[in-house]
């Protein structure tokens, strides 16, 4: 636990910055529960997976090969299941929609845990800036089309990012989804974590206008040394994480808490359209919260995922 862990204190859900996905998920039993978890086999998936398979619940996971999901799946206690899903690839994304629902299983929660992070070259998927493409898109396709097999209860925990407070002014550039007008590695992961926000609070009302119980909420995990961080400047992350890890990095374990509390926790049962933070409802940035924006993104995400080739 790091220094700042050791002296935060504990929020209204009861738990923290320091609590780890054990704590969160300490007493609660999942048997009989399917839960599908994205970027299985490293990190905070991997711990995530751990973890809720662990309390009793059969864990779908998916990583960009088959291999690596079962992989992850075998290194864990419990009952799991691996498939590809790479989130760049619509093919493989549908590929993964198809095997779920062919398994007959009913999912009771979608984590949208994977994701890459502050690419130093512009690189783009089907016209679309790769960050973008990969950490939103990919996840739109994966859980719009896992709605017919959601339980009517279930939940949509969606990983997201404070790096959303780095997007453009704009929000979202409608007009540059390529990057092509300029591309900044940080603006750019910015943009597709205020785009996760956006989703799930457009997903979120949907589930509300149509009388669901289902629910949707975004999640800060806190900064973690993870292999998210691979793409920037081996020596400045060394140097930073050396210095802020005593200090304020969280493990995996306790970043793992957020997404395993929305997953598995009664008591955010009904909980919906919100942005957690260490466990507990936090404030994104203010345009995150923008219906219209929203219901703007959703449309267009819609349009770039009719385009893409079968």
């Amino acid at each position: 636990m790091s220094l700042y862990g050791m002296f935060a204190g504990k929020g209204p859900s009861g738990f923290g910055y320091g609590s780890s996905a054990e704590d969160v998920t300490e007493g609660v039993s999942l048997a009989g529960k399917t839960i599908l978890v994205t970027g299985c086999n490293s990190g905070l998936g991997l711990e995530t997976t751990r973890v809720l398979a662990k309390r009793g619940a059969h864990v779908i996971g998916t990583a960009r090969t088959a291999d690596k999901a079962r992989d992850a799946g075998k290194s864990v206690q419990g009952d799991t299941s691996g498939l590809a899903c790479e989130l760049s690839d619509p093919r493989s994304v549908r590929a993964c929609v198809d095997a779920v629902k062919a398994s007959g299983r009913e999912l009771d929660v979608i984590i949208a845990n994977a994701g890459i992070m502050a690419l130093p070259k512009r690189e783009t998927a089907h016209g679309i800036e790769l960050q973008l493409f990969t950490n939103h898109v990919g996840h739109f396709m994966l859980v719009t089309g896992l709605l017919d097999v959601l339980a009517d209860d279930g939940r949509v925990v969606i990983v997201s990012s404070e790096a959303h407070r780095s997007a453009p002014k704009e929000t979202i550039r409608f007009d540059d989804l390529g990057a092509e007008k300029s591309y900044s590695p940080w603006v750019a992961y910015g943009q597709s974590k205020i785009a996760n926000i956006l989703f799930a609070k457009e997903l979120a009302q949907r589930f509300a206008a149509s009388g669901s119980k289902r629910t949707a909420n975004a999640l800060h995990p806190g900064i973690i040394r993870t292999n998210l961080a691979r793409h920037i400047n081996p020596i400045s992350a060394t140097v930073a994480l050396a210095l802020a890890g005593p200090i304020a990095l969280k493990s995996v374990g306790e970043g793992a808490a957020t997404q395993c509390h929305l997953a598995a926790h009664p008591g955010v049962a009904g909980v919906s359209g919100e942005y957690f933070s260490h466990c507990n409802v936090a404030k994104p940035r203010a345009d995150a919260r923008d219906p219209e924006i929203a219901k703007k993104l959703w449309a267009r995400t819609e349009e770039i995922v009719a385009a893409l080739p079968r």
